[in-house]
């Protein structure tokens, strides 16, 4: 059985640390993304979707296997230092299921999924790993080149064609070629590590946007008043405290900058998909792991928060002749825990009864515009990270959101009347209902989905109030 006969290729193509308003067809900022937003006028974009756990490893780790990194394990990148679980091979992968159902895998770039098994132990059948292959070129090419600004980033002096975002196109191309030519239906799977910090434009692309196109955040004059004690802390650990905008602005351009450079990389192999004569039967997927702060509420990368900037993601999909061209949705998804079954579910395949997917078909939606499976909240968790342990759980609804913090105030943002999210109203009287409804909804879908800080009994009396948490 080919893809024609119903079954499509599945192309992923995956950015890092991508920010749901900087990209082009958001209208929200002023960030040129044509082959993205040419994709999205061809397919759906979706206007609510969020990542559910926003670090790179865990959340990608969870897209392997359709569910929430805290229930295996994953609780943050095993490159931190301090030893954590990892996804192991023995766990189920969608793409083994693919896979017995006749697809050739493919995946190409940043894996982050177990320190020592790569993709071919979790179902690919092949695996190129360009960020290793694409430093032994800069090594070998270009001995003379140093980068010397850290994680604030600078223009990258390699040629466009040896950036990375180019190399990695270049390297999924060529593996694309492969699959095709299989005689089966295929699944791609690229990794971009663009526009993870720090960000190194090439020319053309590195002077393209200036500080004067970088539009000041609307929560750039937070306070912190309030809020958990870790996030003025955090400006701290990064040496930025004293960062006005004028600071700020040209690392928001060299952000800009990085994301048109990915833009014009992923349309080098959109190019090859139509060459090929594949755009028709093939289903693109492009989206994020999780936004990034770059700026937002004064803060770099995206740790120890639960704000817009890190989890609120972009997620297009295109899929002619099945998807309606031209479709915006705002049913609240999940970008990656909604992908595994969505995905066997268009492919006419299933994983085994014993597994449970966290996340839900979006078939129907893309499909048909309406959707069999809405959710009024999405909920995301956090573990800590490079600069220590710090456990938190989030619940968003579409008018509020409320960050359960195990050991350090909560957060409930009244997301219609502040949506940049400056003013914590936990405290506020008038909206204590508020809150022991959320807190009781984040309760029963970490239950159901077996997150440890719940299951363990002991923090049950934090979300449920007078119900103690001793009788387990």
């Amino acid at each position: 059985m080919n893809s024609e006969e119903g079954r499509p290729n599945v192309l992923i193509l995956m950015a890092d640390q991508l920010r749901y308003d900087c990209v082009g067809y958001s209208g929200m900022v002023p960030v040129a993304t044509p082959h993205i937003d040419r994709l999205a006028e061809e397919g759906i974009w979706f206007d609510s979707a969020f990542c559910h756990f926003p670090v790179c490893g865990p959340v990608r780790q969870s897209l392997v296997c359709g569910q929430r990194p805290d229930s295996f394990g994953g609780l943050w990148n095993f490159s931190m230092g301090l030893k954590v679980g990892a996804l192991e091979p023995g766990a189920y992968s969608w793409a083994r299921t693919l896979k017995a159902g006749g697809y050739r895998c493919g995946y190409v770039g940043k894996w982050d999924v177990h320190p020592d098994y790569d993709p071919t132990f979790y179902g690919y059948d092949e695996y190129v790993d360009s960020r290793a292959s694409h430093r032994r070129m800069v090594r070998e090419r270009y001995p003379e080149v140093r980068y010397t600004n850290g994680y604030l980033g600078e223009t990258d002096p390699l040629p466009l064609e040896d950036a990375n975002t180019h190399w990695t196109a270049r390297q999924a191309v060529e593996l694309l070629a492969t699959l095709a030519s299989s005689g089966s239906p295929w699944h791609l799977r690229v990794n971009f590590t663009e526009p993870h910090l720090p960000c190194r434009p090439a020319q053309p692309f590195a002077g393209r946007y200036g500080p004067g196109d970088a539009q000041e955040w609307g929560s750039f004059s937070d306070t912190f008043q309030g809020k958990p004690y870790i996030q003025a802390q955090q400006l701290r650990n990064w040496g930025i405290e004293t960062y006005g905008w004028d600071d700020w602005a040209p690392i928001v351009a060299r952000y800009y900058a990085v994301i048109s450079q990915l833009d014009d990389a992923v349309g080098r192999l959109l190019k090859q998909l139509e060459e090929l004569g594949l755009r028709n039967n093939t289903w693109v997927i492009f989206t994020t792991d999780h936004g990034d702060m770059c700026g937002g509420h004064r803060m770099l990368d995206k740790h120890y928060v639960m704000y817009e900037d890190v989890v609120r993601v972009p997620l297009v999909m295109r899929w002619p002749g099945v998807i309606p061209a031209g479709q915006r949705t705002c049913e609240m998804v999940y970008n990656l825990l909604d992908l595994p079954p969505t995905i066997l579910d268009a492919c006419g395949l299933a994983a085994p009864e014993t597994h449970r997917f966290h996340g839900r078909s979006q078939l129907k939606l893309i499909t048909c515009g309406v959707s069999d499976a809405s959710r009024q909240e999405v909920v995301a968790s956090y573990n800590g990270q490079q600069f220590g342990l710090y456990t938190q759980r989030m619940i968003r609804t579409r008018e509020w959101k409320y960050v359960w913090n195990l050991t350090d105030v909560d957060e409930l943002y009244d997301l219609r009347r502040d949506p940049y999210e400056l003013h914590n109203q936990i405290d506020h009287p008038g909206n204590a209902s508020v809150a022991q409804e959320l807190r009781k909804n984040l309760y029963d879908i970490l239950l159901s989905d077996g997150d440890p800080m719940v299951c363990n009994g002991w923090l049950k009396r934090q979300l449920l109030g007078g119900q103690t948490g001793l009788g387990f």
